[in-house]
Order: C-alpha cells, then sequence, then structure tokens
C-alpha cells in the first residue's frame, strides 16, 4: 500500500482496477468523464477500455463480458443512465455472472446537467443495490467491495458519488500495482434458460430479486458503510441520519462534545432496516440532512410506522431541508442549528441588528460563451445570415453548442437531451409545415444519439436541415474520441466513419460540407440547401479551437474602423471589446479565426489564418 492524492474518480478507477477489473465502457459526461480516463491511463494490458457512442452500448458492451465472467464497469451520469436504462431493467432480472459496478454521478445543483435526478432513487426503481460514498477514500473502498457484492449475488451493482466527492481530493492509501487483483474469466457458457429473457423467466426472476433484496437490507445493516454514532452530551433523545457529502457536511458543523446521535447511511437502498431501528431507538427527533430526494426521510418513515415508533422524522418533506440544489455546508449547518436549537436561532434572528450593508463591489456576471474562434460561432452566424427574417425555427442539443442561445446569436430556440433537436424539429414541421426547420447536433452527439433521429425524418417524410457541427472531438466533456476522429480510448488509430457517408446510407440525397469560417460559402451552402425538400444536411467542419488554435492574431486598424460596432454586435466573440466607441481585440483571447475581419464592412481587421 502506499499513500496517493487522488480526484474522487481517480480513487474510483484505481480501486476498480485493485479489483480486477477487465472491461470498462462508457459515455463521457461531467462529473463522471476522469473516471474512465484514470483507467485507460493506468490500465494493464489485460484491461480493455472504451468510450462507447451512448451510455446504452456502454451498458451493453459491459453486460456480455460480465456474461463472460469477466469483471467489468461502466461509467457516466445521472442523466446518461437514462439512455442506458433499458438493458439495466433487464440485467437487474437476468443477472451477471462477473461483478459489474455501473458508476453513475449524479450532479446536485446541478452543476453541468440538465436535471438534478437521484440515482439512489432509480437504484429502487430497478431494484439493484446502490452504495453512496462520502469522500474520496470511502469512494476507493466502495467501489471494490461493490465488485464483491455483485459477483457473489450475480447482479450489476449502482456507485452513486456526487460531484464534489468526484472532484474533491484526498490522500489515501491505495494498493500497489502488483497487489492488483487477477481474476480470469470463466467465458460465456451457453444456457438460454439464463442469459435468454422470456417472460415466464421475468416473473420467477422478479420474485427471487424481491426476497434477495429483503435478505441483503439484513446484511448491509452490518456494514461499516452503515453506521451509528453515539449521542454525546445534553443532545439527547434527538439524531440526525444523512449520506454521501452531506454527512460531512453534518460533521463539519457539530461539536464534538456536544452531538445528537448520528446515523451515516452507505447503501441506501436496500436499505439497511436494522440499523436504522437501532438508531431510532429512544430518539424522539431525527433530522433527515440528504441531497435531491428524500430517500432516507421516506425510508425511516416507513420503519417508523412498520414497527409503531412514535419518533418525528424532519427533513424535505417537513420543509426543513431544502426540497432542491446542492447542500453546502452553511445551508446543512443552519438546519442543524435549527433543528437542536430552535429556540436560540428563533431569539437570535430577533434581536440582530441590522448591519450596513457591504460597500464591497458585486463581481461582474460572466456567462459562459462560446471560446474566441469557436467554429460553432461561425456556423451559427452563417445560418441566421442566411435565413435573414424568414419563419425560422432552431432546435439545439447538449453540447458546446448550446452556447449559441445567447445573444448576440440569439440561435437555440430548443435545447431538451442528446440527440433531440433532430426529432423535435420534425414534430415542429408537422405541426408548422411553412416553417423552415433546423436541427444543430455535434459530431459525438451525432454518433451517440443522432443517427436515429435522421432515420425517422427522413422515413416520414420529414422537412428540415440537420447541420452538425463537426469539430472533430467531444469538447464539452474534455475532448474524448468518438467514432467520426480515427481513434480509440485503446489508442488505436482506426478508420474515422463518416457522417457524410451514413447521411447518405440513410437517403439522404443533399449533404454538403463547408467550413463556417468560410463565411461567403457557408452562407451561400445555407442558402442553397435549406430550399431544397425534404431531409437535408450540412457538415459544418471545423476543429475545435482548442485543439488547432492558430498562431496569427487578428487586430483592428483604428484609423480605418468606423466605430458601427458590427463585429461586437453580431458575434458576441469574448475577444472583441469596446474601447472609445470603436471595437478593440484582446490579444491573449484572439485566436485569428477571421470570422470578425470577414464581418467588417470597411476591411478595418486583419492579421488572422483560418484554419
Amino acid at each position: 500500500m502506499h499513500k496517493e492524492f487522488l480526484m474522487g474518480n481517480e480513487a474510483i478507477a484505481l480501486g476498480a482496477l485493485a479489483a480486477g477489473v477487465r472491461v470498462v465502457a462508457g459515455y463521457p459526461g461531467t462529473p463522471s468523464t476522469e473516471v474512465l480516463e484514470t483507467v485507460a491511463k493506468n490500465r494493464t494490458d489485460d484491461v480493455y477500455v472504451e468510450w462507447s457512442i451512448n451510455e446504452k452500448a456502454a451498458m451493453e458492451v459491459a453486460a456480455g463480458a460480465a456474461y463472460a465472467g469477466a469483471r467489468t464497469m461502466v461509467t457516466c451520469k445521472q442523466v446518461g443512465l437514462n439512455v442506458a436504462s433499458d438493458p439495466l431493467m433487464s440485467l437487474a432480472y437476468i443477472g451477471v455472472k462477473g461483478g459489474m459496478v455501473v458508476v453513475v454521478a449524479d450532479d446536485p445543483g446541478p452543476i453541468s446537467s440538465q436535471t438534478e435526478q437521484d440515482t439512489r432513487t432509480f437504484a429502487q426503481f430497478c431494484k439493484v443495490p446502490v452504495f453512496d460514498p462520502s469522500g474520496v477514500g470511502e469512494a476507493y473502498a466502495m467501489v471494490q467491495d461493490a465488485f464483491e457484492l455483485s459477483e457473489r449475488l450475480g447482479t450489476p451493482v449502482i456507485l452513486r458519488p456526487t460531484t464534489r466527492v468526484d472532484h474533491g481530493y484526498e490522500a489515501i492509501e491505495v494498493a500497489d500495482k502488483d497487489a492488483w487483483k487477477s481474476v480470469a474469466p470463466e467465458g460465456f457458457v451457453k444456457d438460454s434458460s439464463r442469459w435468454v429473457i422470456f417472460p415466464r423467466l421475468s416473473v420467477i426472476n422478479h420474485a427471487k430479486i424481491e426476497r434477495r433484496n429483503e435478505e441483503l437490507g439484513s446484511e448491509l445493516s452490518d456494514s461499516g458503510y452503515n453506521r451509528v454514532e453515539a449521542e454525546v452530551g445534553s443532545a439527547k433523545r434527538m439524531g440526525i441520519a444523512s449520506h454521501g457529502i452531506s454527512y460531512t457536511y453534518v460533521c463539519d458543523n457539530l461539536d464534538e462534545r456536544d452531538r445528537p446521535r448520528l446515523f451515516k447511511v452507505g447503501t441506501p437502498f436496500p436499505f439497511p432496516e436494522q440499523r436504522a431501528l437501532a438508531f431510532l431507538d429512544g430518539l424522539d427527533e431525527v433530522l433527515c440532512v440528504e441531497e435531491l430526494d428524500p430517500v432516507i426521510e421516506r425510508a425511516l418513515i416507513q420503519v417508523c410506522g412498520k414497527y409503531g415508533l412514535s419518533t418525528k422524522i424532519r427533513g424535505k418533506l417537513t420543509g426543513d431541508i431544502a426540497p432542491s440544489g446542492e447542500n453546502t455546508v452553511e445551508s446543512v449547518g443552519e438546519a442543524i442549528r435549527g433543528f437542536l436549537h430552535p429556540a436560540q436561532l428563533a431569539r437570535k434572528n430577533k434581536d440582530a441588528e441590522p448591519t450596513e450593508e457591504s460597500t464591497a463591489p458585486q463581481l461582474p456576471v460572466r456567462p459562459p460563451v462560446l471560446c474566441a474562434g469557436c467554429p460553432h460561432r461561425a456556423s451559427f452566424y452563417a445560418v441566421k445570415r442566411a435565413m435573414g427574417r424568414s419563419k425560422t425555427v432552431y432546435c439545439g442539443d447538449i453540447g458546446c453548442y448550446t452556447l449559441g442561445n445567447a445573444r448576440p446569436l440569439d440561435m437555440v430556440d430548443t435545447c431538451l437531451c442528446m440527440g433531440a433537436g433532430i426529432t423535435i424539429a420534425q414534430g415542429i414541421y408537422h405541426v408548422e409545415p411553412d416553417t423552415a426547420c433546423f436541427a444543430f447536433v455535434g459530431d459525438s452527439t451525432f454518433f451517440a444519439s443522432g443517427i436515429t433521429g435522421v432515420v425517422n425524418a427522413y422515413y416520414n417524410q420529414a422537412n428540415l436541415t440537420v447541420c452538425v457541427l463537426d469539430n472533430s472531438t467531444t469538447a464539452m466533456t474534455g475532448h474524448q474520441p468518438h467514432p467520426g476522429t480515427g481513434r480509440t480510448m485503446m489508442g488505436q488509430v482506426v478508420d474515422a466513419v463518416s457522417i457524410e457517408a451514413v447521411l447518405r446510407a440513410i437517403g439522404l440525397k443533399t449533404v454538403e460540407t463547408v467550413n463556417p469560417l468560410d463565411l461567403d460559402r457557408a452562407v451561400a451552402t445555407v442558402q442553397r440547401v435549406a430550399d431544397e425538400p425534404g431531409v437535408k444536411a450540412i457538415i459544418f467542419k471545423s476543429p475545435c479551437v482548442v485543439l488547432a488554435r492558430p498562431q496569427a492574431k487578428s487586430t483592428i486598424d483604428q484609423g480605418a474602423c468606423i466605430g458601427c460596432l458590427r463585429c461586437v454586435r453580431e458575434l458576441g466573440c469574448p475577444a472583441i471589446f469596446v474601447r472609445d466607441g470603436k471595437a478593440a481585440i484582446d490579444a491573449n483571447q484572439c485566436t485569428g479565426c477571421t470570422l470578425c475581419e470577414q464581418v467588417c464592412p470597411v476591411g478595418a481587421i486583419s492579421g488572422g489564418e483560418r484554419i
């Protein structure tokens, strides 16, 4: 063993490798991405790792390897679990042979997600056990125990870290590489009565799952991850139940010399009922401190009802904890003070004298924007200029290009989930056939979930223009490869999958590729293609500026600049600002993409280098 200072995601990856994982598949999504990347960086030769085209594919790849007896892991974020839910629900009934751990990173806040959904609730829904780590060190230990439990019970197991665990750091003890387990897979053994999911088998296995989970709840009650800590000092007959990073916040707010009884829930499903009974014994009131869903609160209410206990359970359902959003050390401390010392808190608030407002200036609001030189800005601008004031709707998608909704571009009218822009545009067309419908999708998202939407549009005779914003990477999550890049996570150079060839194979007759930074040509291409009937596509192809940053910078001839500020008003590039009534360029941000040079009506901007 040796000590390392690790991010939570790195600890999960090293824990999986120490447990003998052989196959790891996932789809990039903050805050989960670094798990798979760390596996790829530290793997031994017998470990296979891949970025799958989406989470459903990743779940099924891992399931097949687990059928063959290998220990496998899937990585995704909470919205990615939605994509993978179809195979996971069935896997819960079919089971696995090798240990299979599904790492689902939840994102309370949300900080970088569309939703705040709670995977603990999802685990209850699909009836598979879930581990909920409270810190980096516990995440490292839990993933190894999750593999052991999965293999012993023949079921997938979920590990549910949250953003503050995923991206937190801690110095922890980890196994040396020569001490990592080596679990040789048996191989796939044909048995249709086990691996083929027929209704009769599902009925039988459902009953087994219910019995198993009831027994597992009792077993997990004795797990070190579920523990009751006795009260200290004067805080009698009161308790606090918590989990995950919220448990850490609870501990940060308690006085070690005077604190209530604590219940740390590390395996929220199956719920550790017997440990909960020990915690509730003799208590009058309990505060449940948790993020997102009131999972512990509801479970404790159920336990009280089942065993006739009169303990009052408080939390989200009673308004003592915020019903949504991310917990903080401060918000948890306020809730605990209100729970333990309500009279003192009320008196303090009543007697508090008004304080003078701080004279410190407010920090400027810095909304997220497309990077200076981002080719997506040029793509949106070309479409906007080409379509003018015609009746047009722009359906966006999940990725960097969601930021096309910001002014002055204002080019994202809808955004739901990955790949949905293409199908939402179809729905709008079928109701408003006189509207020109555009659907924007990134190259990585095209492979993940966009292809089916194009097939649906072509088959059902929709009329829309698909705009594939191809920047040759998965930019928003850290520039991971995808099928169109010609590289794999194993470092192999392979034949890239052609987006144009895929579109033509579907049946599209009009598919054009253009560099969006060649503005006049891009505008002309949009005007020509948009007039074509049916489903047609434009591939705006230009590499992400982070990957292919040119050396040249654009500059403005202040003598030639007429102060029209068209470059500022129409592009919204963060490298362009106003100084003394004229446009100016921040050389530290400028990438010399030349878009502003092409927009300037008097040719006052020059010096860039188009890529």
